[in-house]
């Protein structure tokens, strides 16, 4: 599983031009779940979402997670983190889950950030074209990825 983090003061998704959901404060979450991943790639991810302390605390230090601030998070599934342009320009994404398998986990990785106590998880329609607008705060950009274990 991989997610690119961005700390937002907004963000808005809409599909077909119809607004979807929308969050204030906190975290816009892009989650790419690639070929393997399971339960323990899922509960990894999900609790290093929540607790990244990369919110300012009083004297302005990274310091405060998206639970201490009650930030909200809108997780956008995004099978292109998984593109490989190591031979050409055109990616191939032969290493990102495919779609039946997939969206249970992307729906799941938004039950875990609830239950990790996130007051309010967005989402974004799986597999739809969607138009995401964000306003940055910082900018804080995190990369996060853990590879599905080997056995």
């Amino acid at each position: 599983m991989k997610a690119v983090i961005q700390r937002v003061f907004q963000a808005g998704l809409c599909v077909g031009g119809e607004k979807i959901s929308e969050i204030s404060c906190g975290l816009v979450c892009y989650l790419g779940i690639g070929r393997g991943d399971g339960e323990r790639e899922l509960a990894w991810l999900s609790r290093k979402v929540a607790g990244l302390r990369i919110f300012p605390d009083a004297q302005g230090k990274m310091n405060l997670s998206a639970i201490d601030t009650q930030a909200e998070i809108l997780v956008v599934s995004q099978f292109t983190l998984y593109g490989d342009i190591r031979n050409g320009y055109r990616p191939g994404f032969s290493a990102a889950e495919i779609p039946e398998l997939a969206e249970p986990m992307y729906e799941r990785f938004c039950v875990e950030l609830e239950k990790h106590g996130i007051k309010k998880v967005a989402r974004g329609v799986f597999g739809a074209d969607m138009t995401i607008t964000q306003t940055n705060q910082g900018p804080v950009t995190i990369i996060l990825e853990i590879e599905p274990k080997v056995i």
